[in-house]
């Protein structure tokens, strides 16, 4: 099924959840927040979450910063 990543079209599994796309992209060690269809999902219903075709989802890293 197609979904939109960031703007982007891509190609993924049907009943693909959030857990399964953050594997498929290679960011489960980072630190991320995910919208779809501008709806926060929390983190803790990441493998629950599964998307619809044509879904718009939106992934952040959060990065750290700061001064010296």
């Amino acid at each position: 099924m197609i979904v939109n990543i960031n703007g982007d079209s891509r190609d993924v599994p049907n009943n693909c959840s959030a857990q399964n796309l953050i594997e498929l992209l290679e960011m489960q060690n980072d630190r991320i927040a995910m919208e779809v269809n501008m709806e926060i999902v929390p983190r803790s219903t990441y493998s629950k979450f599964t998307f619809k075709e044509g879904d718009n989802i939106e992934i952040v890293r959060a990065i750290g910063g700061g001064s010296i």
